[in-house]
């Protein structure tokens, strides 16, 4: 994800469109347009083709704005999806600190080994569900794992799942040997509940997409929309159209490839959500309670966001 501060530099912003694989794509699609409006304009100003050209402008100003309409619902639906994975992050964020000032208040003062091994599920089912929500967990992505766990780790198919179950199981051994009392018992329980709920409703956005068939209209529609208006334009702006088609192209076009970059959140495109850095930071966080120490320092670790081609 990039971090920007709002309205503090301009230009420095817009630098920022240069990183993001989304804008080359937009840039590889405008230049083909560009060649093929300059095709139609050699044909239509050269050769003379322009005469047997007799198109409206104005049905062209009709399609644009039915074309907006259906990119404003695509974006605003990317955005809505962008916006819940965020907020799930934050109740993650929130939970995972609640649950383990619980373990820490509830568990006998004694018993460090429960801490760390509480603190290290916590973290490791956010670093789960980080790349759960990708390509599928990386056992060698989890901390502090024994050869035992890796082995038990490697059979699951689901590891995030898998996880969850592992951090309810000291707590209902706490409960049943008399640890911690029923009403500790319950509270824990709710906390732990609302793993699985985070968990559900990423998954829930991940698996559903935008309808295939809108999306697929909606790309061919732009499409037509931009072969069709170079002969619509050359008439009146002659060598003009080729600026004016690729400028028309570039706004259209990338307000659909900006919806889709932002469709799923969870991966490594530039604007995507940086899970993997709010992970560290639970991470930090949990073990600063439960041990009262960081396992990875004042440091914050960035991820590295990237199209992966």
């Amino acid at each position: 994800m990039i971090y920007y501060k709002t309205n503090q530099n301009w230009f420095g912003d817009v630098r920022h469109l240069a990183t993001s694989w989304t804008m080359v794509r937009i840039v590889r699609s405008v230049f083909f347009i560009g060649v093929y409006a300059t095709a139609v304009c050699i044909g239509g100003e050269i050769y003379g083709y322009g005469e047997f050209i007799n198109m409206n402008t104005g049905v062209f100003s009709l399609l644009g704005v039915m074309l907006s309409i259906f990119l404003v619902f695509r974006t605003n639906t990317a955005y809505e999806r962008w916006w819940e994975a965020r907020k799930q992050w934050g109740a993650l964020v929130n939970n995972t600190r609640n649950l383990a000032i619980y373990v820490d208040s509830t568990f006998p003062k004694e018993d460090k080994d429960i801490r760390e091994r509480m603190a290290t599920l916590i973290s490791n089912f956010c670093y789960a569900l980080v790349e759960h929500l990708r390509d599928g967990t990386q056992v060698d992505k989890l901390i502090f794992l024994t050869d035992e766990d890796k082995k038990e780790y490697a059979t699951k198919g689901h590891i995030p799942n898998f996880i969850s179950h592992q951090i309810y199981q000291p707590i209902v051994e706490q409960h049943r040997a008399g640890g911690i009392t029923g009403e500790d018992h319950l509270n824990l329980k709710m906390q732990h509940e609302t793993l699985l709920d985070i968990l559900g409703a990423c998954e829930r956005i991940k698996k559903t997409p935008i309808p295939f068939s809108y999306a697929v209209y909606l790309k061919i529609f732009i499409s037509a929309y931009a072969l069709l208006l170079p002969f619509a334009l050359i008439n009146t702006f002659h060598w003009t159209t080729i600026p004016l088609s690729m400028f028309l192209f570039f706004a259209l076009l990338g307000v659909e490839l900006l919806g889709e970059e932002i469709e799923d959140p969870f991966g490594l495109d530039c604007n995507d959500l940086p899970t993997g850095d709010i992970a560290h930071t639970i991470r930090n966080n949990v073990f600063e309670i439960l041990l009262d120490k960081s396992s990875i320092g004042r440091m914050k670790e960035k991820e590295l966001y990237e199209k992966v081609f």
